[in-house]
């Protein structure tokens, strides 16, 4: 009955905001873009706590306000929302699928931040390095999904060269995310599910390794403290039910 009813709550609430983004964007005024998205995701972050009872407890040090990459676990449609809500400004790296939905392709545009290449698509060549280019002097956390895509609870993917990339050109500290939304929302399915989910910052890595080290590190480090917020998850939904 929760899912139903978040599910029945949040895709018009979503459109509104999207229609809401969408018409300050024609108006070219970025700043109120990025406004409406950040309004948007701390209120799906509420629906999700007080309608799908799924709250968000947020662990470690937040990067807010500070020029770093953020490389963080990609499980569920979630987090994407819940990114923007606890980080608050953001630049982001988004995967061009996101434009098969109405209005969004000129909303990220508008917004300032970067669609590349999703696995398995193309028409975004080129923009990551474009990215790159203009954080370098932009002052906000950057976030990127080094996987590219959503892996299943559980599971993960090749991460990506292009989260080095970055690291390397920018020479910014890294600071991983690891979390287990999956268990609430699992990828892009309909059904969603009550219990706490957790979002954990983890140790920076400082800049300057070369990628044969990070690339493991990075990996090695997000995965494992995944591995373990799934179990407690897990856990605690059990306890629940």
């Amino acid at each position: 009955m929760r899912s139903f009813t978040f599910n029945l709550v949040f895709w018009p609430v979503l459109a509104l905001f999207a229609v809401l983004a969408w018409l300050v964007a024609l108006a070219g005024w970025q700043g109120g873009v990025r406004t409406v998205m950040r309004t948007a995701c701390r209120t799906i972050r509420g629906l999700m706590h007080h309608v799908l009872g799924a709250p968000v407890e947020v662990r470690g040090t937040i990067p807010t306000g500070l020029p770093v990459i953020i490389a963080a676990k990609h499980q569920s449609w979630a987090d994407g929302f819940l990114m923007m809500a606890i980080l608050g400004d953001t630049n982001f790296v988004i995967g061009n699928e996101i434009q098969s939905f109405p209005l969004v392709g000129r909303i990220v545009a508008a917004s300032g931040a970067t669609m590349v290449n999703s696995p398995g698509l193309s028409g975004a060549q080129g923009a990551l390095q474009d990215a790159i280019e203009r954080a370098a002097d932009d002052p906000r956390p950057l976030l990127i999904y080094p996987e590219g895509r959503l892996p299943p609870v559980g599971e993960s993917y090749r991460y990506r060269k292009g989260v080095h990339l970055m690291y390397e050109t920018l020479g910014r500290t890294v600071i991983p995310v690891a979390t287990n939304t999956g268990l609430r929302w699992p990828q892009n399915q309909w059904r969603k599910f009550p219990g706490p989910a957790v979002v954990e910052f983890l140790d920076p890595i400082p800049p300057g390794l070369p990628r044969d080290d990070f690339l493991p590190r990075l990996k090695i480090t997000i995965e494992t403290r995944t591995r373990a917020l799934e179990a407690e998850g897990q856990a605690a939904t059990e306890t629940v039910s």
